[in-house]
């Protein structure tokens, strides 16, 4: 969150403050205008106007939190009111800690809420959920009095003092809104309910009352803007208050019936003491003295001061007391406070002639420089002539920075000084004022004939001991609280003291004027701050205008004070209209004729300008040209460098590279040597093998030739055995004993052949079958012979017997064990072939692997890397 300061005039933004992290709901600023307050829900933050800095931060606990800080009016205190209920009072300047109020009274305890104070700072107002208001007496430190509102409160939102110039700060009138959207104007002293504004159907959201008291501006629940008249709501209260009395005895306190601290608000009209016989106060007529009336009526100001009180008061304290210096200013003044006619001459804005006042007075402070500039622009739209008074800027300074931050007084305050005090000054315009400064010297002539005589033999005028100190107003000479001090006797007094005071102070400082007799010196003195008591210069100032004759005393050549007329500024027109009229022409002509100086010297300083850019344009190119020469050589020289280390690094490249190519070739070399040895194991291996499957398959081949042999000789032995058996049968039917026999025989040779052709397919088979075979076969052969040698027994002629019967039986046994043979013989004939398959199929992958390896020698090493991951 930020702050931002806007200019009222120009609507500029002036400067912004930054410091809050959560949103401001309160802004209060000093009397002097030079400090400000802002307050959010977690702290609250002290801020310098003149430099828009923070000097302080209040930091509080976040259970405890702030309700409102701000400044009380017409002091430097700073009232800190926190949420449950502390109220403190710190010093403005050193940050410490005046006073605590005391907690309140159990029996009305409620949480504050909205706040408001007097003009005079003296009694502070307090509320919140309740329809209790509490005020406390600010210099007695304690809570006074408890006002009691109407059961139709329930709680009150805003609280703010109506302000009246008769009764100098300290309010009587306090405007609380409530929760009902009404605000009600109560007698604090009274407790009397004397008018509200707003009501239940068209409630008030919030308000505020014009500084002087006379309008209320109320913003409603709706939306709308509501403009109230204090004047018309209090018509009928207004009324005229009965004859003054002097009190004859007042009752002591005690016997005052007060009922406690709290009192409830009651409506109607203030009531009035009524008449009592018992209590008739004895009274007599007296007779007015007519001259005593209307010195009286002169002396009584607008604001129910006195003036001869007042100067009585200040020939006994030597000034007015700072509190109430204002307020008293204003009243001998008696400021009309035009706010429509000075809002005119401020709508014309800045004149001319100060437009440029920064650069003749660098003020530091920029607000102070706007005022300035401000206050003296209305002056010069009031009057002419002041936009020609080279002396004005110095006349108002000290008012404008003690007015800052009330610019109609500051105006309406130096006008009237200028009517009153500076009577007489611009009838030699442009010239200082010779009139008065030579009523300044008789009267310097008549007390101090010495001091005069010594200026007049170092050639020292008036111009030089008076003048200073008359157009600045002491302001050079003076400390801030000795210039207070003067001007309170000043603008209590008649318009010649000031005249007076420029004689007390000369004749006040004689020893180191008489001390001094160059001019520098003269000048010096009269511009810079002295060891001087301005008491002294005071009292001496009284003292010459009690013992100056009156022939040449100023009185008799000053009028007496006229304040300003109200609603409008009086005319003006004390000066050499002429002189004035003539200048205003000249300073138009001058002013054309420099506006044209300007015109053409501006088309000078525009061609000067082109002529000059063109000439820098032209040293830029010719200085960018040099600087793109001096590159492109660097450039260069750095491409030669660059290449020397370029072939320099390609030489050590390409030797790096042959190195390399070194290491690689004998990697290759050895990785090729590694890859032929390998093959060649390969190969060996896959040699060994195709020669143990080439056995195998001879082995198989010579098994199939072995038992195709078998097969044919089986096969005509089958034919041979046929043709036996169909000539035996021929036998037979020849010879049928005859042809038994044979058939036994030929039967006999046939199972010996048959048998012969198995022991020889037996053997084979042995020998691919291995040993598991042979002892099947030679198993075989021997039950074949068992069976043979039982069937057919052997004579030794080479006979076969035969029997009969019992040889029938034994050729059946060998048939069985004939055909049992074959079937195994079939069987083993499919194992071959299964087995003569798979020889093939292996084969055909070998054929196929090393077809693959042929082609992967022909490819680089890396490659073969590659397909063999």
């Amino acid at each position: 969150m930020f702050l931002t300061c806007m200019e009222t005039v120009t609507k500029e933004l002036v400067s912004w403050m930054r410091g809050h992290e959560s949103s401001v709901f309160s802004i209060s600023v000093h009397a002097s205008g030079r400090y400000a307050i802002t307050t959010s829900s977690d702290t609250a933050q002290l801020w310098d106007l003149d430099t828009f800095q923070r000097k302080r931060k209040l930091n509080i606990l976040q259970s405890v939190g702030i309700q409102k800080v701000f400044f009380l009016p017409l002091s430097n205190t700073i009232l800190s009111c926190f949420k449950d209920n502390s109220i403190f009072a710190w010093e403005c300047d050193t940050l410490s800690c005046r006073y605590q109020l005391p907690a309140p009274p159990e029996s009305s305890s409620i949480l504050y809420k909205v706040f408001a104070v007097t003009r005079d700072g003296r009694i502070l107002a307090a509320g919140g959920k309740s329809n209790h208001l509490h005020l406390w007496c600010l210099e007695a430190k304690q809570l006074f009095r408890i006002i009691q509102m109407p059961t139709k409160v329930r709680a009150i939102r805003h609280l703010e003092f109506l302000p009246d110039s008769f009764d100098a700060g300290s309010n009587q009138v306090l405007g609380v809104l409530s929760q009902d959207g009404i605000m009600r104007f109560v007698n604090i002293q009274t407790c009397k309910l004397l008018f509200e504004i707003g009501s239940l159907d068209e409630g008030i959201s919030s308000s505020v009352i014009s500084p002087h008291g006379r309008y209320i501006a109320s913003i409603m629940e709706n939306g709308s803007l509501n403009i109230y008249s204090v004047q018309a709501l209090t018509q009928e209260i207004n009324k005229p208050p009965p004859p003054l009395v002097k009190v004859i005895e007042d009752l002591p306190k005690s016997k005052l019936n007060s009922g406690g601290l709290k009192i409830k608000v009651t409506t109607g009209r203030v009531q009035r003491p009524a008449k009592s016989r018992e209590n008739k106060i004895q009274t007599r007529i007296l007779k007015q003295d007519l001259a005593g009336s209307f010195e009286n009526k002169e002396n009584e100001l607008s604001d129910g001061l006195n003036k001869k009180r007042l100067q009585v008061l200040l020939k006994g304290y030597g000034e007015y007391p700072m509190k109430y210096r204002m307020f008293i200013w204003r009243s001998l003044l008696q400021l009309p406070e035009n706010h429509t006619a000075f809002s005119s001459l401020e709508d014309k804005g800045v004149h001319v002639a100060f437009l440029n006042l920064q650069k003749k007075y660098p003020i530091k402070s920029g607000k102070l420089l706007r005022v300035l500039q401000r206050t003296l622009s209305a002056l010069a739209h009031w009057s002419a002539i002041f936009s020609d008074t080279p002396y004005l800027p110095l006349l108002a300074f000290p008012f404008v920075k003690l007015f800052q931050n009330n610019q109609l007084i500051c105006f309406e305050v130096v006008a009237t000084l200028i009517i009153n005090w500076c009577q007489h000054w611009f009838e030699y315009f442009p010239n200082p004022p010779i009139n008065i400064l030579s009523m300044i010297e008789n009267v310097l002539a008549f007390h101090d004939k010495d001091l005069l005589q010594h200026f007049i033999d170092h050639d020292i005028t008036s111009q030089l001991y008076a003048w200073p100190l008359l157009e600045t107003v002491f302001s050079e000479v003076l400390t801030r609280e000795e210039w207070l001090k003067l001007f309170d006797n000043v603008f209590s007094n008649h318009p010649s003291f000031l005249l007076m005071t420029v004689v007390a102070y000369n004749i006040c400082s004689r020893a180191p004027l008489l001390n001094c007799s160059l001019k520098d010196d003269f000048e010096y003195f009269f511009h810079h701050r002295n060891n001087l008591d301005i008491s002294v210069v005071i009292r001496e100032v009284y003292h010459l205008m009690d013992t100056t004759p009156t022939d040449i005393h100023p009185n008799s050549m000053l009028h007496v004070f006229v304040a300003l007329t109200k609603g409008q500024y009086p005319v003006f027109n004390q000066y050499p209209k002429f002189i004035v009229d003539y200048q205003t022409q000249e300073r138009e002509r001058i002013r054309i004729d420099e506006l044209d100086y300007l015109r053409e010297r501006q088309m000078v300083e525009d061609m000067q300008a082109e002529v000059d850019q063109q000439r820098v344009e032209d040293e830029a190119w010719y200085q960018k040209q040099e600087l793109l020469r001096k590159a492109e050589e660097t450039r260069r020289e750095l491409l030669l460098q660059e290449e020397e280390k370029m072939i320099q690094q390609r030489q050590r490249l390409a030797s790096v590279k042959r190195e390399l190519k070194v290491k690689e070739m004998h990697l290759q070399d050895a990785t090729r040597r590694r890859f032929l040895k390998l093959q060649q194991d390969q190969r060996e291996m896959e040699l060994r093998r195709l020669d143990d499957e080439i056995e195998r398959k001879n082995l198989i081949r010579n098994q199939e030739a072995v038992a195709k042999e078998m097969r044919e000789d089986a096969n005509a032995f089958r034919r041979k055995v046929d043709l036996e058996e169909h000539m035996f049968h021929k036998l037979i039917e020849t010879d049928q004993t005859q042809n038994q026999k044979t058939q036994e025989w030929e039967e006999a040779k046939e199972k010996d052949f048959h048998l012969k052709s198995e022991k020889k397919a037996s053997a084979l088979a042995d020998a691919s079958r291995k040993w598991f075979l042979e002892k099947e076969i030679n198993d075989a052969l021997e039950h074949a012979e068992h069976l043979y040698s039982k069937a057919v027994p052997s004579y030794p002629n080479g006979q076969v017997a035969s029997s009969g019967a019992p040889r029938t039986s034994q050729l059946d046994d060998i048939s069985e064990m004939d055909s049992s043979t074959c079937i195994s013989l079939n069987q083993r004939r499919i194992q071959w072939d299964t087995m003569e398959r798979d020889l093939v199929e292996r084969v055909r992958n070998l054929r196929q692997r090393l077809t693959v390896q042929a082609r992967n020698r022909r490819q680089p090493p890396h490659l073969l890397a590659t397909q063999r991951a």
